[in-house]
């Protein structure tokens, strides 16, 4: 279903495309002949991604470092790319999140989560969104959010806050935009395991064995389900396919709700390792930033 050329002439971009989920997504559309671009804080690791993901597929790929959570930072990015022509698609991609006890969470850990998620998101599709109304230019937005917009979940409040902001923007912009021809999606993907991810939400190690035996589907997803769906809320034949939030979890909201439930039987003690662990990662990814 998807041609080689699909994307061939529109310039997207992702942000934190440089890993994970946001990396897989920009991977398939640099595949289906997209002119990439992708931002995040570690100028260096998108670089790299950018080498890399030439090396196999060819084409071009953009980076730009910027912190999302700095709206003036991000207007003169976007700037800077529109420069050297219109966007057709926008990403958002970035996020950050953490388990922790709602009453253990400080303003700054707080700020930390929705900063990133709701600011910065907003940030973007507004720079992006109103150089396409001035200039009488179509575009698409895809916003990657969580089924805890419909469920909420325990230990991730400063997120789920956050992504069901998101949600909500989707919504009111598909309207809002319409007319303009912007178009506004988001996908909620259920447990697609990274490393990130999975050393700040299971900070205990392993993959997630539970929700995957308790999945109606009995498995995890697979990143490239990820990147297909992606590309097809993306293409330019679902013009009209807008406001809408897609699950695609093998149905395991439906069946199972809120994640991070299992937690609610965690004392002291194992909050105590968690914030530990969680806090020697963060020292590594800061560490590799700055070097």
């Amino acid at each position: 279903m998807f041609r080689s050329d699909l994307f061939k002439g529109h310039k997207i971009l992702v942000t934190g495309g440089g890993t994970g989920l946001g990396k897989v997504m920009a991977e398939r559309l640099l595949q289906l002949g997209a002119h990439l671009v992708i931002c995040g804080r570690r100028k260096g690791v998108l670089d790299q991604t950018a080498a890399e993901l030439t090396a196999k597929h060819g084409g071009a790929v953009d980076t730009f470092g910027c912190d999302l959570r700095d709206a003036a930072a991000v207007d003169e990015m976007i700037e800077r790319i529109f420069d050297t022509g219109p966007l057709s698609g926008l990403i958002n991609n970035a996020a950050g999140n953490f388990i922790s006890r709602t009453e253990d969470l400080s303003p700054r850990g707080f700020d930390a989560v929705a900063n990133t998620v709701m600011h910065g998101t907003f940030y973007v599709t507004q720079a992006v969104g109103k150089r396409w109304i001035a200039q009488g230019l179509k575009g698409s937005v895809l916003s990657i959010i969580v089924t805890w917009v419909w469920t909420g979940s325990p230990f991730v409040v400063p997120s789920a806050m956050s992504k069901a902001g998101i949600d909500v923007m989707t919504k009111s912009l598909a309207v809002e935009w319409g007319r303009h021809g912007i178009r506004l999606n988001a996908i909620a993907p259920g447990i697609f395991p990274t490393e990130g991810a999975g050393a700040r939400l299971r900070p205990a190690g392993g993959l997630p064995s539970k929700e995957s035996t308790q999945n109606p589907m009995g498995r995890l997803g697979r990143m490239d389900e990820l990147g297909d769906l992606a590309a097809f809320l993306m293409a330019p034949d679902c013009e009209w396919l807008t406001g809408q939030t897609i699950a695609i979890d093998g149905a395991n909201w439906l069946a199972n709700g809120a994640y991070f439930t299992q937690y609610m039987a965690w004392g002291d003690a194992e909050w105590d390792e968690a914030r530990a662990r969680i806090k020697e990662h963060n020292d590594r990814d800061k560490a590799q930033r700055s070097s």
